[in-house]
């Protein structure tokens, strides 16, 4: 037999063929079939001497056999989208059943894409394919963030930083100035303190909505949005998350109290000044200084953030811009 190799492109054979992963200069003359990218010292050293003479033998013939296994496994990667940053997104529909050919196909996409220069990657895995996270992880996949329906993991392959978008850094809660409730749990400083009703705005759900259905949900007051008239941002709150608070001026729609069992121990409308003399309210600088707005902008004194729908060409979307626009026709405040 005779070596014969003019090639010198590199790249890994699969693992799974030949029981090791190495590269080696490509391939032998005659051989057309055999990939351009792919070559292997021992196959090149057990290599029939009619292949470069271009001789057809049963050695021939098995030679080639093995050399389109390999380009046929090479082929063969996870199903996926590329995306505008030049990474990958693996469809999770179309992800295989067994565990076995899901790590073949994962170790051999990623091998191709980071000969492709690819960058980022992502992979959404399924409740119901939960066993094959640690496969992932293996791979070298990290976790990004999990959801009741599914775990997403991430594989950056440049070296360097990792410039992928990392996990949601807040969550975001609502207040509505509109009646008081007292909480059935809460720490025990806290018990029969009257406060606004609040809580976490859902996936997909506009802030104004959100402070119209906690109030409903709690108190069974349906109410109008009025506008936002003040924020608080406050850091390493619950899960070491930053936490946005919005305390929106909601005008009620009607007046029959029906209050949630489940979280609210008592609901009613108080007047302004009770609220306002309870000793947190005096005693907190906040809650004090959130009374004092609201107290401001009953007596408009002082505007809050208007809803406005706009629709930007970055994305063709519409979103909610919060801002304050004072319409001679239409004035609701005066500031000072």
């Amino acid at each position: 037999m005779e070596l014969k190799m003019v090639e010198t492109k590199f790249l890994d054979f699969p693992t799974k063929e030949f029981g090791f992963r190495t590269s080696y200069p490509s391939p032998l003359v005659g051989v057309n079939s055999f990939p351009k990218s792919s070559a292997c010292k021992v196959i090149c050293s057990m290599a029939p001497d009619s292949i470069s003479n271009n001789k057809v033998t049963p050695s021939t013939l098995m030679f080639q056999s093995r050399i389109n296994k390999i380009n046929e496994a090479n082929s063969k990667i996870l199903d996926h989208f590329d995306d505008e940053y030049g990474g990958v997104i693996i469809n999770s529909e179309k992800l295989p059943s067994n565990s076995n050919d899901f790590a073949f196909l994962l170790h051999s996409s990623v091998s191709q894409w980071r000969t492709k220069g690819k960058k980022g990657i992502w992979l959404k895995l399924p409740s119901e394919l939960s066993e094959f996270v640690p496969i992932a992880l293996k791979e070298g996949f990290q976790y990004h963030h999990a959801e009741r329906g599914y775990v997403m993991l991430t594989y950056w392959i440049p070296e360097g930083p990792c410039m992928l978008p990392a996990n949601a850094s807040h969550q975001v809660g609502v207040g509505g100035f509109v009646l008081v409730v007292q909480e059935k749990y809460c720490a025990p400083p806290f018990v029969g303190f009257w406060k606004i009703p609040t809580g976490f705005i859902q996936e997909s759900e506009e802030i104004y909505t959100g402070a119209v259905r906690e109030v409903k949900e709690e108190t069974g007051i349906d109410t109008e949005f009025m506008e936002v008239i003040a924020f608080r941002h406050a850091q390493n709150m619950a899960f070491e998350k930053s936490d946005l608070f919005f305390i929106c001026m909601l005008k009620p729609l009607s007046y029959e109290i029906k209050v949630d069992d489940h979280e609210i121990e008592a609901a009613k409308w108080m007047p302004l000044v009770e609220f306002v003399k309870q000793p947190w309210i005096q005693e907190d600088s906040m809650l004090k200084r959130v009374t004092d707005i609201f107290i401001a902008r009953m007596g408009k004194k002082y505007c809050g953030l208007n809803a406005h729908h706009l629709i930007s060409k970055f994305d063709d979307r519409s979103s909610t811009l919060y801002y304050n626009v004072v319409n001679t026709q239409d004035i609701n405040c005066i500031t000072t």
